[in-house]
């Protein structure tokens, strides 16, 4: 019977701006956003019986139709009427509620092998589409590589690749939600915007030094001020000497970028000392 096996990568946002809220209750956006090499994986398997059934080795996720990779299998089934059904194991490796966009991560990975595992021959276009009915940052995460995201997050323009260094991950033991961090956001409230511009700039160039000045997030405010944990790896991850630190999405994870791989082992214990969760990745480039 055939297996497809889909990797879900991770994302950080390099910029991410807010500039209103919508009419439509979304907020309107602008990020830069990229893979690192922190990634759930994806097994699919056709069943006999037309169901979709989702397992995984992760005990505090939802199985059912709350996770986003099992709505991305029913819309996939209802939009073009298959009768088949999927085994879908989920091999999970990203926090949860961690502002690393996992479980949007695993909705794409489920949109782009089931239209393998059912010979849909659906465009990159078309699955992206189908994702921004699941998730803003669903796009995205089906596409891939680095990204200008607008609109909502469904509007994608591809970007060249970071230059290439070592992204140290941090998320404290606390969950954060989305919905939460965006409801307490007053755009107004905003002092300076992150400059899209200039990230932008530095990717043409491929400038680490230029990137990491241009990293932004007016999420950071609002999420620093309800969860000291986060301004405190924000400060130890500055200390033991990151290139650039955000944290990202709506948090709790923080990023820094580290250019010299002597640096590494003192930032990654450092952390430890605090923190369990703590990876050390490369950009997927």
């Amino acid at each position: 019977m055939t297996k497809i096996y889909e990797k879900a990568p991770a994302k950080i946002n390099l910029v991410l701006d807010v500039l209103r809220k919508r009419e439509d209750g979304y907020h309107e956006v602008e990020m830069v956003m990229t893979m690192v090499d922190l990634a759930d994986r994806l097994t699919l398997e056709e069943l006999q019986r037309d169901q979709i059934v989702l397992a995984s080795q992760a005990g505090f996720i939802p199985l059912d139709e709350k996770n986003l990779a099992f709505q991305a299998a029913k819309l996939l089934k209802q939009r073009y009427g298959v009768k088949k059904g999927v085994y879908i194991y989920l091999d999970k490796q990203i926090p949860v509620a961690a502002g690393l966009a996992g479980g949007s991560s695993d909705a794409a990975a489920a949109l782009r092998g089931l239209n393998r595992l059912w010979d849909l021959n659906l465009g990159v276009p078309e699955l992206e589409a189908l994702g921004a009915e699941l998730g803003s940052d669903v796009p995205f995460c089906v596409r891939g590589g680095t990204a200008l995201a607008t609109g909502r997050g469904e509007r994608l323009e591809s970007l060249e690749s970071p230059p290439q260094c070592w992204v140290v991950l941090a998320k404290p033991p606390i969950n954060v939600s989305t919905a939460d961090v965006y409801g307490r956001f007053r755009a107004s409230e905003v002092g300076v915007h992150p400059s899209v511009p200039d990230m932008l700039a530095a990717l043409r160039e491929g400038s680490f030094d230029r990137m990491c000045g241009a990293l932004g997030n007016v999420l950071e405010k609002v999420t620093l001020a309800h969860y000291p944990e986060v301004r405190q790896i924000k400060e130890v991850m500055t200390r033991l000497g990151a290139d650039g630190v955000l944290m990202s999405g709506s948090g709790p994870t923080v990023f820094g970028l580290v250019s010299k791989e002597s640096k590494l082992a003192r930032i990654y214990n450092g952390l430890r000392g605090f923190c369990k969760e703590v990876y050390v990745v490369r950009m997927l480039t």
